[in-house]
């Protein structure tokens, strides 16, 4: 019975979450960011039914820029549509941080979801542009997905990495990440692992 009942209210605080127009709205110190070389960066939370069409293409963009060297170099290939589809979910939810010009220059895609019995903040994608890369924006925007989880009584943060994207893993891994018990073992040959912190 006590596992029936945990297993409604963490569905319930999926629902919650799922239901905020901002769910990162109650979370303290996560609109501002002040990089180690002294750029501030604003951030923003909206729905995908409340980003830009401009905002959107440009996260798919970036997302190509940026991984579909590792996705080709795989047997499951660089797939653009697969891609720009998944980026275009109705439930997917923005992060997105912008520079002092108001362009664009990061971002995470994310929800909230059951995952095999844990009430989760699923992280899709996490892309920044080279120019703002290793400066700690990209620690500082997990942080705040992980408050956000806290806030709304999430048991995790999961995500997934393609194996071949070294720096990727390496990132996660510095920032607590391990590897969820969810990821598919060495016989089933994947490609990604998943990756998991609890909060």
């Amino acid at each position: 019975m006590t596992n029936a009942n945990s297993t409604t209210n963490q569905q319930r605080n999926v629902e919650n979450a799922a239901r905020a127009k901002n769910p990162l709205e109650s979370v303290p110190d996560t609109s501002h960011f002040t990089a180690k070389n002294g750029a501030e960066y604003k951030l923003y939370c909206r729905a995908k039914g409340d980003m830009d069409a401009k905002t959107l293409k440009w996260a798919f963009k970036l997302a190509e820029r940026n991984v579909s060297p590792f996705y080709k170099a795989l047997e499951m290939g660089w797939q653009p549509k697969v891609k720009q589809n998944d980026l275009n979910k109705k439930w997917a939810r923005y992060l997105v941080a912008t520079d002092k010009s108001g362009e664009s220059v990061a971002y995470t895609m994310f929800r909230f979801d059951m995952d095999y019995g844990h009430s989760v903040l699923y992280c899709y994608e996490m892309q920044i542009e080279s120019s703002s890369q290793r400066q700690g924006l990209g620690k500082f925007m997990m942080n705040a997905l992980e408050q956000c989880a806290r806030h709304w009584h999430m048991d995790k943060v999961v995500l997934t990495v393609l194996k071949n994207n070294t720096n990727a893993t390496a990132f996660f891994k510095a920032i607590g990440y391990g590897l969820d018990e969810t990821s598919p073992d060495i016989l089933e040959k994947a490609e990604y692992e998943i990756l998991s912190k609890c909060i």
